[in-house]
């Protein structure tokens, strides 16, 4: 069982130094990526940006480490507590009007905030939620980003090389933000509550956060080609023991997440602007139904 009493919060930066965006990054002894996505935002960012890291355990030196960094305010949790108690816990510290969830596996190229701002300008509204377009070493289910190998370790980053040549890996705007970095007003993010903790330690938690906004009236979501991260890889999923988050979020919705991103969101297609309200057939809806009454059994 987890021990909330133990989490230590702790703010060391100040609105007056004008952060344009607040970063959370949420961390399970993963130190040496940890390390190198801190170094990008320092490095390659365009504008200042408040940081507030989520250290899960710390047991890898990553907690004497952070406390060492007076630029970054931080939450330490001696108990492995997930991302979505973990980035609801972080909420306090921010004090800026914008909030971009980042894995600790990330590297942020130049550019990514500088294009996530000239969205927001053009857009003069906060009902909208942002995603910057990974770039990955090997092939996954993310027909939403780009494949190429700069290394899958922080010890075989290819780190000059993909600072050249990040820039002629193309990408349009795509449909469906989702997975981050992703990138939503604080507004947004009171109003729906944040991370729902039923979908605790995480997994299916970032399609429900985009679920809660598409019922909250949300209708565009975004994926930024030109604003571009390096992932190395899902380096804690692999890790944790995993929710049934896929069941969970049927039973919620009454319809899978698959689903939801596939038609309502439209994850991967180019984007087009502001998404409509989808007509389920009737036939896909009572496929869902049999879906939703066979969990039910199978719970018994």
């Amino acid at each position: 069982m987890m021990n909330f009493n133990n989490i230590q919060k702790i703010h060391r930066t100040r609105p007056e130094e004008n952060h344009l965006f607040s970063l959370l990054i949420p961390s399970w002894n993963n130190l040496e990526y940890l390390k190198l996505c801190i170094r990008s935002i320092r490095q390659n960012s365009a504008f200042p940006h408040q940081i507030i890291v989520l250290i899960n355990e710390g047991k890898d030196g990553s907690l004497s480490w952070i406390k060492e960094q007076p630029d970054i305010d931080y939450v330490y949790s001696p108990d492995n507590i997930g991302i979505c108690y973990g980035l609801n816990v972080c909420r306090p510290l921010i004090h800026t009007d914008y909030i971009v969830y980042v894995n600790d596996d990330m590297y942020m190229l130049p550019g990514w905030d500088q294009n996530f701002l000239d969205e927001i300008q053009k857009l003069r509204h906060h009902w909208f939620m942002l995603s910057a377009t990974m770039i990955e070493p090997q092939e996954t289910n993310n027909i939403c980003g780009l494949v190429k190998n700069y290394g899958d370790h922080p010890a075989a980053f290819q780190e000059e090389l993909l600072l050249k040549e990040f820039k002629d890996l193309e990408k349009p705007d795509w449909s469906g933000s989702t997975w981050p970095p992703v990138l939503i007003p604080v507004k947004l993010w009171d109003l729906v509550g944040g991370m729902s903790i039923e979908f605790s330690p995480g997994m299916y938690s970032d399609p429900d956060l985009s679920m809660k906004l598409w019922k909250a009236g949300v209708r565009y979501f975004k994926g930024l080609g030109n604003s571009k991260v390096y992932h190395f890889g899902s380096k804690s999923t692999g890790r944790i023991r995993k929710n049934r988050g896929r069941d969970m979020f049927l039973r919620k919705y009454g319809i899978t997440p698959n689903y939801f991103v596939k038609k309502f969101l439209k994850r991967g297609e180019p984007f087009s602007g502001n998404l409509t309200e989808p007509k389920i057939p009737w036939k896909d809806k009572l496929l869902h139904k049999f879906k939703t009454i066979l969990l039910l059994f199978q719970n018994d």
